[in-house]
């Protein structure tokens, strides 16, 4: 994906607004929040969280990839703000099934809304359970992204004819129990969401398309994410192996290191030219769109992984302290790389989706 001007001025925009107002950081024994000042700039100097919402709905009309250059941003800086689960993956859905006129509250940043996707630690539509009777829904749905703070909860369940939709529900309904997770990333929140025959309206009945067109869409905003992620780890360890001297020598001049380097910057650049082709892929809305976003997951996963225990390592002893930044990406990194299904799962899809089977 070759970015435009207007790219890359939003890309300098967000990275600016970020290093002016830096995320804040859950310490030792602090639960996991959202950082209310980035969310609020985002949203009212950058418009940030109606890049995707056509303007006739609020938003600015843009196409993926400038939602892909934010992603990337935001997961550069780890910033604490409900994006990717409200911005991306709630817009789309709505956008998916049709549902405009719920678009204007997320696109503005005044509401959240939380895909209530995942059961049974997967996110195998085939795994679904949750059921809609008479207009009630009853299920578990985990690991829901920003699930706490939402407005508008969207989930998809079987329907009383054992079909698969697309439902709203509205958090403060009868029925419904919203648990905030403790989680290894507390960077990221997350909730599990129990509906005891809660009111649910149906927005989506082609569960299987929404759901297959939301699963690449998730796939190519997490491997920006983890691009951006890897990007920032080599960044920092550039500088502290420049910086740090041992026996009298930078250690960045040491053989070895440079080869550690050398493997570090081709990973990044790696996940940098697929993370990109799956973006183009979804701009383009490209027939391929599965395989590419599919193995844009599975590679960047594995990356960011590789990238931040590097950074640990090549850090030294501070590496492993909590003044230091590199434990946080190193934990970004192993939860993400199981968000949205790992990257052996990704890998699994792959096969039939390149036979064509």
């Amino acid at each position: 994906m070759i970015t435009t001007d207007e790219q890359e001025e939003l890309r300098r925009t967000v990275r600016t607004l970020l290093s002016r107002n830096p995320p804040s950081r859950p310490g030792p024994e602090a639960e996991a929040g959202y950082d209310e000042t980035v969310w609020r700039l985002l949203a009212d100097q950058v418009g940030a969280f109606g890049l995707a919402v056509p303007v006739e709905h609020g938003g600015a009309g843009c196409t993926p990839a400038e939602t892909h250059v934010v992603c990337e941003e935001l997961g550069r800086a780890l910033a604490t703000v409900p994006y990717l689960g409200s911005a991306v993956l709630a817009t789309e859905a709505l956008l998916a099934c049709g549902a405009t006129g719920l678009l204007p509250g997320l696109a503005d940043g005044s509401r959240v809304g939380a895909l209530a996707w995942a059961e049974s630690g997967t996110w195998d539509p085939a795994a679904i359970r949750a059921r809609v009777r008479d207009g009630l829904l009853t299920g578990v749905k985990e690991h829901v992204l920003d699930g706490a703070r939402a407005d508008l909860l969207i989930v998809p369940a079987l329907t009383p004819g054992g079909g698969l939709a697309v439902y709203t529900v509205e958090p403060s309904a009868p029925g419904v129990k919203v648990e905030p997770l403790t989680t290894l990333d507390r960077t990221r929140p997350q909730a599990r969401v129990t509906f005891d025959a809660a009111p649910a309206r149906l927005i989506g009945a082609d569960g299987h398309r929404i759901l297959d067109r939301l699963l690449a869409v998730a796939a190519t905003a997490l491997s920006a994410e983890q691009l951006g992620g890897s990007a920032r780890c080599l960044e920092m360890t550039l500088g502290y192996v420049k910086a740090r001297e041992q026996f009298g020598r930078p250690i960045g001049s040491f053989q070895a290191v440079k080869h550690r380097l050398a493997d570090l910057y081709v990973l990044v650049e790696s996940a940098r030219s697929v993370s990109h082709d799956a973006a183009l892929a979804l701009t383009e809305d490209a027939p391929d769109l599965g395989i590419r976003a599919a193995t844009a997951q599975a590679y960047c996963a594995e990356a960011f992984s590789a990238v931040a225990a590097e950074t640990i390592q090549l850090h030294g002893g501070i590496g492993f302290t909590w003044e230091h930044e590199a434990h946080l990406y190193f934990k970004r990194a192993h939860s993400a790389a199981r968000l949205f299904g790992d990257a052996a799962w990704h890998r699994d899809r792959l096969a039939p989706l390149v036979l064509g089977t």
